[in-house]
């Protein structure tokens, strides 16, 4: 039971993921966190962040491009399962009843994100928490032209796997001792992609209640 606590405990880390599991193991996070709903929680952009560091820190041994082409196939392979997956249950997901491991207003920021954003959504998307994760199965859910949603999702992959990864191997070229302060680099980046996500949510949120609030106006 200890073990399994341990792992998932890493699950959360970047630094712990990557020194349990090297790049098999980061290529599995990716791919859940960008098509699977339950992986909203997994750490994606820390995740290639840290990674990119540990590529020039000699901590992790692989080049940094194959490791962005393995990561990228990841990612594209996560969100065409998580297209397949809402565009076969369709509607149903929308009014599935919140648990543990999926809340309905993690569907309802990534619809206004898409409502707002159509296809772009995706390519901005994979910048952002809980969106990359179930904008694909939105996708689906709305039956969006397939190979749009291909062409989309792979432009926005492309850019964040390579932005993510290579801002790491940056930081990690150029920074002495960049391990002393990636914890402080890791909430830095935490902070800066959920405040979209956040502001996103309660926007749309704060647009039904004022929507519930004028029906029974337009009824009296």
């Amino acid at each position: 039971m200890d073990q399994i606590t341990h792992f998932f405990s890493n699950l959360i880390h970047p630094e712990e993921l990557i020194t349990y599991g090297g790049v098999t193991l980061i290529l599995i996070v990716v791919f859940i966190e960008n098509g699977l709903f339950f992986g909203f929680f997994l750490p994606g952009d820390t995740l290639l962040l840290t990674a990119g560091i540990f590529c020039a820190t000699k901590l992790l041994d692989i080049n940094v491009w194959l490791l962005i082409a393995y990561v990228f196939v990841a990612a594209i392979l996560g969100n065409i399962v998580g297209y397949a997956f809402g565009k076969r249950m369709g509607n149903s997901f929308l009014l599935k009843k919140d648990t543990l491991l999926f809340k309905k207003r993690y569907i309802m920021a990534a619809e206004a994100f898409f409502n707002k954003y159509g296809g772009l959504a995706l390519v901005m998307g994979k910048f952002l928490p809980i969106i990359r994760t179930f904008a694909p199965i939105f996708a689906g859910i709305v039956k969006l032209d397939y190979w749009k949603f291909i062409t989309f999702s792979m432009a926005g992959t492309l850019v964040w796997v390579s932005l993510m990864t290579l801002l790491g191997y940056f930081l990690g070229n150029t920074i002495p001792d960049v391990k002393k302060y990636l914890e402080y680099i890791i909430m830095g980046i935490v902070v800066i992609t959920w405040i979209p996500v956040i502001i996103t949510y309660l926007r749309e949120r704060n647009k039904k209640k004022a929507e519930r609030n004028i029906l029974p106006e337009e009824h009296q």
